[in-house]
Formats: structure tokens, C-alpha cells, sequence
């Protein structure tokens, strides 16, 4: 694994079009702001800074994807919840490009 795939939680490729077809959680870990400038549909804004008050009202049982600007922060996201005993969690990584993903 790659200095990048370590810090950035990359793995094997995996079809996020597919995971949120199966109602994956869809998490916006920018600031609301951020938020509030576009999103993806569907999605749910919890700042990585509060993410962890508010890690008890999300379902253990769901995929999660988690996106920010440019996947770093989403990243760190997806570290914690896999901590948190998330068992699948997906980096969707920066919003541009998440987003330009889901709408190919």
C-alpha cells in the first residue's frame, strides 16, 4: 500500500453508485457552510468536528460513505468510524468528484 492509499484510506475500488443503491448513509463531513455552497443529494451534513456526538444515532447496520472537499477530512471520518465499529465505511473523497461519480 501506497504512502497516498495509507493516508487517504484508498482500497480496492469499490462502485459507491452501487453501495448507495443499497441505502448507504451518505455523510458530508464539511462545515455547514461548505454545505450549504452544493451537496449530494440525500446526503446528511455532520461536521468532522462534531462527528463523534453525534456517531450514536447512526446505524451500525447501513454502508456509509463519507465525503468532504477533497477526501482528506473524510478520511480521518471514515478512520473513526471504522474505530467506532462501523464495519463498512467508504472514502467517497472530495464532493467534485464524488459527485461527478454518482451522476455518470
Amino acid at each position: 500500500m501506497g504512502i497516498f492509499s495509507a493516508l487517504f484510506g484508498a482500497g480496492p475500488k469499490v462502485d459507491l453508485k452501487e453501495v448507495v443503491a443499497r441505502g448507504a448513509i451518505i455523510i458530508d463531513v464539511r462545515t455547514p457552510q461548505e454545505f450549504a455552497t452544493g451537496n449530494i443529494k440525500g446526503s446528511i451534513n455532520i461536521p468532522i468536528t462534531v462527528l463523534p456526538y453525534k456517531v450514536a444515532g447512526l446505524d451500525k447496520d447501513k454502508p456509509i460513505i463519507v465525503y468532504c472537499a477533497s477526501g482528506a477530512r473524510s478520511a480521518s471520518a471514515k478512520t473513526f468510524l471504522k474505530h467506532q465499529g462501523f464495519t463498512e465505511v467508504h472514502n467517497g473523497g472530495g464532493f467534485r468528484g464524488f459527485y461527478r461519480h454518482l451522476n455518470e
